[in-house]
C-alpha cells in the first residue's frame, strides 16, 4: 500500500523458495505487500521502520493448499474404508442429506482454523454449499479460492441452468481477498455438455476451473472400457453412457476443452499412454492429496511420469472425510502432514522439491505465481514462521519435519498468529 511505513522482519533463515535460503535474512512489508527480500544487513541499510527480530526461525511463504473440502471437516472418522470407491460415494451422499446449513458452516470455519494454525495461507476449496459465501470469507483470514461445485447427472438439471446459477453467485460476491471459480465435480457426475460449457465460459470470463479426474480405478475403467462397478451403477441410475468406452478420463476432459493453463486436475491417479504428455502440452496442473490417496488405497501416484513430462504438480489436503482416523485419534487439515505422507511414498523426491509442491507450484496452479507461495518483491505479505536453529541448507528438511502449530503467521501484512502468541 502506497505510503505505508515499512516493517522489517528478521530471521535466522529466510526461504524465498524461488532462490536459495538466505542466512540472517529479512523481508520488508509495506501494507499488504513485500517490498524487499534479502540479507538483513543490506535491508537495514536501505529501509527505516519498526523491526521484528524473530530470532532462531525460518521464515517462508505461507503454504498453498491446492485442493480442499472445508465443508466436510466434521466428517472426520465417519466413514470406514470401503472396498469399492462407489460405496464411499454412496455413504457421503447419504450423510450429506442429513446435514444442515449450520453443520456445514461450523465445519467450514473449523477447517479454516486448522489450516491457519498449520501454516496454510491460501486454499483452493471446493464449495458444495455456495450459500456460505461470502460470510465465511469474512470470518477467516485465509485467502480462499472457492470453486463452486456443479454436478447435474443425478438432478437431471440442464447445464445452462447450473452454470447460470453459479455465475450469478460469483457476480453477487463483493470484492475480497478471496475469489470464486468453477468446479464441475467429475466427468462421471456431470454431462459432457456441462464440461464443454464450463470450459468455454471459463475462458471467456477468465475463471479458474478444477475437476476431480481419474481419481479411482473404477472411473478409469468406466471411461476407457465402458465397464466396471461405476459404469454399471451409473447406467442403472440412467446416466447417459455414450461418452464411455473410448477415452481415458484425462482424454475425456481434453475433448471437452477443459485442459489448459486455467485448469487444475484433482487426483489423476490413473494415466493412459500419452496422458501425462497431453496434460503437459496443455499446461494443465495436477494436485495430489497424499492422505486421501492412502485412504482409498489407490495404486502409487504417477508422480515420476507426470514430472518427467513437465506437468506442474502441487499438493492438497482433500477433506477429513478421506483421512484414516483411529479411535480417539485427532486428525486435522495440515499441509505439513501431507508433505510427510508424500515423502513416505515418493522417497526419491528431495525435500526442496516437496516444499515447492506445497508453495510455488500451488500458486502457479491457481494463477497466483508471484503473488503467493514465494517471497519476492510485490508478492502478498503471506508468510509463516517455524522454529529453526540449523544451517540454511537444512531448512527444507526442518520444514518437512515440522509438527504442530506454526510459530507465527501473516496474511496481507497482518499477523494471523503473532510471534510469541
Amino acid at each position: 500500500m502506497a505510503g505505508s511505513t515499512p516493517r522489517l522482519l528478521r530471521a535466522r533463515v529466510v526461504l524465498p523458495i524461488w532462490r536459495p535460503p538466505i542466512a540472517d535474512g529479512g523481508v520488508v512489508v509495506a501494507g499488504q505487500r513485500l517490498v524487499a527480500v534479502g540479507r538483513w544487513r543490506s535491508l537495514r541499510g536501505r529501509f527505516a521502520g519498526p523491526v521484528d527480530d524473530l530470532g532462531d526461525v525460518v521464515l517462508l511463504p505461507g503454504l498453498v493448499n491446492a485442493h480442499c473440502h472445508l465443508d466436510y471437516t466434521h466428517m472426520a472418522g465417519l466413514f470406514p474404508r470401503q472396498k469399492n470407491f462407489c460405496d464411499w460415494i454412496k455413504l457421503i451422499t447419504t450423510e450429506k442429506a442429513h446435514w444442515t446449513f449450520s453443520d456445514y458452516a461450523e465445519a467450514w470455519l473449523d477447517g479454516a482454523r486448522m489450516l491457519l494454525r498449520s501454516g496454510t495461507t491460501t486454499v483452493a476449496d471446493i464449495e458444495a454449499v455456495p450459500e456460505l459465501l461470502p460470510d465465511v470469507w469474512t470470518a477467516t483470514s485465509l485467502r480462499v479460492i472457492s470453486f463452486l461445485e456443479m454436478t447435474g447427472v443425478r438432478s437431471r438439471r440442464h447445464p445452462e441452468l447450473i452454470l447460470r446459477e453459479a455465475l450469478e453467485k460469483i457476480d453477487s460476491l463483493p470484492p475480497h481477498r478471496s475469489a470464486a471459480a468453477l468446479s464441475p465435480h467429475a466427468p462421471y457426475s456431470t454431462t459432457p455438455c456441462l464440461l464443454e460449457r464450463t470450459a468455454a465460459l471459463a475462458r471467456t470470463r477468465k475463471l479458474r476451473v478444477t475437476t476431480h479426474i481419474a481419481e479411482s480405478a473404477t472411473e478409469f475403467e468406466m471411461f476407457r472400457h465402458a465397464r466396471g462397478e461405476m459404469f454399471d451403477w451409473l447406467q442403472r441410475n440412467e446416466r447417459a453412457m455414450a461418452d464411455c468406452g473410448k477415452y481415458s478420463p484425462v482424454q475425456h476432459a481434453a475433448r471437452a476443452g477443459l485442459l489448459g493453463r486455467n485448469f487444475l486436475a484433482a487426483h489423476v491417479n490413473w494415466l493412459a499412454p500419452g496422458d501425462a504428455a497431453l496434460l503437459a502440452r496443455k499446461h494443465t496442473s495436477v494436485v495430489h492429496c497424499p492422505r486421501s490417496h492412502a485412504y482409498f488405497q489407490h495404486q502409487r501416484f504417477p508422480y515420476r511420469a507426470l514430472a518427467q513430462a513437465g506437468v506442474n504438480i502441487c499438493l492438497g489436503t482433500d477433506s477429513l472425510a478421506t483421512v484414516q482416523k483411529e479411535p480417539r485419534q485427532k486428525v486435522e487439515l495440515d499441509m505439513f502432514v501431507e508433505m510427510r505422507a508424500f515423502a513416505q511414498t515418493q522417497p526419491e523426491v528431495v525435500p526442496e522439491k516437496i516444499v515447492r509442491l506445497a508453495t510455488i507450484n500451488g500458486a502457479r496452479a491457481l494463477g497466483l505465481r508471484g503473488q503467493v507461495g514465494e517471497l519476492t518483491r510485490n508478492a502478498f505479505a503471506d508468510l509463516i514462521v517455524l522454529p529453526f536453529t540449523g544451517r540454511p541448507r537444512d531448512s527444507y528438511d526442518a520444514i518437512l519435519a515440522h509438527v504442530g502449530p506454526i510459530a507465527a503467521g501473516m496474511i496481507d501484512g497482518e499477523w494471523t498468529m503473532a510471534p510469541g502468541a
